[in-house]
């Protein structure tokens, strides 16, 4: 039961952009910081990730100018298609740190 506790508490910090306008996960990221956290990953995938680089850029310029960009990684998921096919989806991992 401990174990799960700390999988939960490790991605606390995450936020995984998707199709919401992208002041909500901004708000997420801000609540983030303004929780005590250093540091807050921002991850998407696929077409999402131009709406990741706007969030991490919105919360840095806009709501938490102290913070900067520790780390970005970027690299290729493989997923199951609905006919069974493998598909390549890209993803990000931006690091905002305080």
């Amino acid at each position: 039961m401990a174990e799960e506790k700390n999988t939960n508490k490790g991605e606390e910090n995450m936020i995984f952009v998707g199709k919401k306008p992208s002041m909500a996960y901004v708000l997420a990221c801000v609540t983030q910081f303004n929780n005590g956290n250093k540091e807050v990953h921002i991850k998407a995938r696929g077409k999402s990730i131009s709406r990741a680089v706007d969030v991490a850029e919105i919360t840095r310029n806009k709501f938490v100018t102290d913070a900067k960009v520790k780390e970005i990684t970027i690299g290729t998921d493989e997923i199951e298609g609905e006919n069974g096919e493998k598909i390549n989806v890209s993803t990000i991992d931006i690091v905002l740190a305080k």
